[in-house]
This record gives C-alpha cells, structure tokens and sequence, in this order.
C-alpha cells in the first residue's frame, strides 16, 4: 500500500497517523451462508471466505488489524473480538450496545490493535442467537521478538476451537428462545468444525501431525453457547503455559476443563510411541453427556489410537481444586494485561464493591434471564452513540440496578441495563449465580483478576479466602452452580463495554449489563473519536456530528 493510500485509510478510521509506526494486517471477509452436516444432518451455518470456522488472524501485540467485513447474510451482522482490550476504543467492539449492524449487502471496516497483549483469544458473531452457527475463529498474538516469553519455541501451533453444537439453525434456536421455549441440549460437541466420527462411526483422518520427540502448542477455546467442556490428549501430559493472555506457573495436567470463552495453552511433547492418539472434548456439569473427538498423528506412524479412552473427572469440586492451581507467572518479562501497573492488585484500595445476582422469571409468561432484577434489551440506537451524541435522556438510564441485588424475588423489569464506573478507580465485582448450572462471566475491554470462589452467597468476611497475590489476569470467568466468583480490578479503559454470561440463551433472554467508563475530559489521552467510517443508526442518524475529543 502506497503511503498517500495509507494517510487515506488512516484518516477515514479517524485515526493518528503516528500509528503507522506499528506494522499493518490487511483482511478481507466476505460473510455467507453455507450447507455443512457436522453431525450427520444437513444445516444453514455461517462461514467466512468459505471457511468453517473462520479464517485465523496471526499477528504481534501492537499490530494494527484492519479487517472489511462483507455481510452477504439475509440478515444484519456484527463480530466481535472476545478478550480484545480495544485500549480506547470500544468503537470497535462489535457489540449491539456499541455499534451499528452491518446491514445485508454492505461492507464496513474494523480498525483495532491488540495494544500490549499476547495469548489466545477468538472472534464471533455477536447478534442474536449467530454464535450458533459458526462465524468464529482464532486469534494468536505473539510476543514482539524483543520481549521475551517464558519457554522455548515450539516445533508448531495448533488451534483447537471447541463448542457444544446444535443441529437447529441459529434462527430456528432464537425462534423457540422468543417463544419461551428452552432450546434443550446440544446435539454434540464439534473440535474445529468436525466432530470425529463420520456417519458410519469412522473415526476421521487426523486433524494434527507431531514428530516424535518434539514439543508443540495447543491453542484451544471453547466457543460454544451452554457447556463447559473438559480437554485432555490420550496418554499425554499437558504443560499449561498461557490463559487469555497470561503467562501462568507451568504445571502439567492429565486433562483441564475449559468453561465457555476461556481460551489457553499447552505445550505437549511428542513422548509416546507413534501411533494415533485422541484428542477429546466432553461436557461438564451436565446431566446429559455428549462430547466429540480428534486425532494426532505421530508422523510416518498410522497405527489406530487405542480405545482405552482416558475418562473425565466429575463433580465440581475437582474443578475448583484445579482453579486453584493457576496462578500468574510473576517472573515472566512479556506484556502483561494491565500495563498501567494494577497486577499489583492484592495492595490498592477497594473503592467499590458491586453484587450483581444472575436470576431467572417469567415476563408476560415468557422466559426472562436479569442481572440484578434487570433483563437487559438493547435500544434502537447503540449505547454508545446515544452517550457520544448526547441523547441518554431519550434513550436509557444509568444504574437502574444497584451495587446489591434486590431483596427476595422481585419482578424483572425489560430494560436497557447500563451502569456507571468511575475512571480508573479500582472496584470488586462479586458475580453470584444461585441457580444449579453452571455460568462463565466475560466483561469486554478489560483483564481482571479472578480472586475468589466459593460456594452459598458472597460476604465481606470471604475475603479472608482471596489471592491477593498471583490470580491469573484473564477476561472470563466461572462461576459454580450456587456459587459465587470475585473480580477485581481498575476501570482504566474508557468506552463502553459489555458485562455478560456467555450461557447464551440466557444472554439472548438478557443476562447481561453494559458498564459505562467515561473520562472526565474528552480527551485523546482517554478514548479515542468515533471514527469517521462509523454507520449510524436509530436516533442519531440526522443529528450533527459533536465536537471531536482533543
């Protein structure tokens, strides 16, 4: 790209061209339907460029991404970019609180960088009940050559995106969730599109190849709606070496339950005899059971895998105890999820304490899911442009839930569920989920650190039990069936940003918030402006564009 090309497209994203110093990827996706049968029976999905999942962004912390989306769908679409900080800059979300849909038959483009990051991260569609169907894919971001990582090169990388699956379309699941309908179980569990058995219940050729002797890398998500699932390779050890963008101690585990949009990796050395081994994903905390399979090849080797079949752990217990076992790797040099400095968590003030409550009851005799007493429906205009533009008033209104759930059970109110966060102070977040299933939280824009769990309701005297010391920093977190989980952390990047299960029919039905963090000054040392490319839509259409931030 010529350089007068580049102050072009710089300038249409609104953007400094003092980033141009940071290297360029250039994508180009085009969205569609597509025919796959996964499980054995034919259904509509969402590829990208053809793709099932989609196509991988390999990139450097501090690498601007440029990604043109092209909606071929018959219906609006936004992906957005799960465990991304977007530094500044929640315009590039791709949440329906933060932006405007792309619309069928047009194309927008996404700028954003992974602004002092390395890990595993995933991309997905974030309307409706997509996820369902695909649209999603991997995110590496490597460590710049001139900052170390704690461990050596490894001979390859393997992406291994996981979910629970459904044979109904996206739309059929939303039609039944609009109901008051439950969408029921999966059908089964697919490892990077594929389940591991053909129709017949052949095993399929293998996904991977190792030489013996060799150590290698396992990306692995879980990208699913409902389950968690539980990893483990037949007869191999697994070296955890990185969760959503944290280096962690690097014990070894026979298998790791991976709860949905958690992402990690393992490094696995090539030690057994050659042969074929499974790869296996199963659900956890479940009645039912269901799971899917891959297979690694040692190569020059096509001796079948044996079906002496490593078994999953049970309970939650087991889970819990091996949470525990994560702790940061304080000693490694690489980028770290909280550049301002607050991995120093265990020693700054609380100046906050929020208790949000997950709760469940019926709406006009339909099915609701709240925060607090609150089931979250997104407006006509994004959040974000209402709060750019200046009309909240029409809109919504902040913090209509509290810092404590309601007392008892109270009725659920259908509203936009917007909460205040004062710029960069530091505040707990207690996430209680008194149901019997188990939820995995995510709050977009931001690391924090999950510093406690427990089982019953959450009290300050919990405290004694935190680690103030070496919580792994990630983006999303479980919590157990009647239980609580704790977060901390500084509310430092401005925006808006979206605080969800990712159960996802219960987020479809409204388990989730938004949190607005707004800088006292409109500033560019903050946030950054709308971009210029930005769509429009709902009540800001005609209206003049505000002063931009200096």
């Amino acid at each position: 790209m010529s350089r007068v090309a580049l102050v072009v497209l710089l300038a249409l994203l609104g953007l400094s061209t003092v980033q141009a110093e940071d290297p360029y990827l250039f994508f180009e996706w085009n969205v569609t339907y597509g025919t796959i049968s996964p499980l054995g029976v034919p259904q509509q999905v969402i590829l990208i460029n053809n793709q099932f999942p989609g196509p991988e962004i390999n990139c450097t912390s501090n690498n601007n991404i440029i990604v043109n989306v092209f909606n071929n769908l018959d219906e609006p679409f936004l992906l957005s970019w799960n465990g991304i900080q977007h530094r500044k800059n929640s315009w590039m979300d791709g949440m329906p609180g933060t932006n405007c849909p792309i619309m069928p038959g047009k194309n927008w483009t996404y700028h954003f960088q992974p602004k002092d990051q390395i890990g595993s991260f995933f991309y997905f569609p974030s309307i409706g009940m997509q996820k369902a169907a695909g649209g999603m894919g991997m995110i590496r971001v490597h460590s710049r050559l001139l900052i170390p990582v704690p461990y050596a090169d490894p001979a390859d990388e393997f992406n291994i995106l996981a979910g629970d699956w459904y044979t109904k379309s996206h739309k059929v699941l939303a039609g039944r969730l609009d109901s008051g309908r439950s969408i029921g179980r999966p059908a089964g569990v697919l490892i990077n599109g594929k389940h591991g058995k053909d129709a017949s219940g052949k095993d399929e050729p293998p996904m991977f190849t190792m030489e013996a002797g060799k150590t290698y890398r396992f990306r692995v998500c879980n990208i699913g709606i409902k389950d968690s699932l539980n990893f483990r390779i037949q007869k191999h050890s697994l070296r955890l070496v990185e969760m959503e963008g944290s280096h962690v101690v690097q014990n070894t585990y026979d298998s790791l339950d991976l709860h949905i949009g958690q992402c990690f990796s393992v490094f696995v050395t090539a030690d057994q005899q050659p042969g074929d081994y499974y790869i296996l994903m199963s659900t956890r905390f479940t009645k039912y059971s269901c799971g899917g399979s891959a297979i690694v090849r040692y190569a020059g080797s096509n001796a079948p895998p044996s079906k002496d079949l490593p078994p999953a752990p049970s309970g939650w217990a087991w889970s819990f105890n091996q949470w525990r076992s994560f702790r940061w790797n304080l000693t490694a040099s690489a980028a770290r999820p909280n550049p301002q400095g607050s991995y120093h968590y265990g020693q700054i003030n609380i100046t906050r304490t929020i208790k949000l409550r997950g709760g469940t009851g019926l709406v006009n005799g339909k099915r609701r899911y709240a925060i607090n007493g609150v089931s979250h429906e997104n407006p006509v205009t994004p959040l974000k442009l209402s709060e750019y533009y200046g009309i909240t008033d029409k809109e919504f209104k902040y913090s209509i839930v509290g810092d404590e759930p309601p007392n008892g059970k109270s009725l659920i109110t259908i509203a936009p569920n917007v909460i205040n966060c004062t710029f960069r102070t530091f505040i707990e977040i207690i996430l209680e989920n008194p149901e019997r299933s188990i939820h995995a939280y995510h709050l977009d824009g931001y690391a924090f650190f999950p510093a406690g769990m427990g089982h019953g309701e959450w009290t300050p005297e919990k405290r004694v039990t935190y680690n103030l010391l070496d919580a792994a920093s990630r983006h999303t977190v479980q919590v157990y069936p009647k239980s609580w989980s704790a977060i901390m952390l500084t509310f430092d990047n401005a925006g808006m940003w979206n605080l969800r299960t990712l159960v996802w029919d219960k987020q479809y039905l409204g388990q989730q918030l938004y949190i607005s963090v707004a800088s006292p000054a409109r500033s560019l040392r903050d946030e950054y402006n709308m971009p210029e490319n930005a769509l429009h839509c709902g009540n800001v259409v005609n209206l003049p564009k505000p002063a931009p931030y200096t």
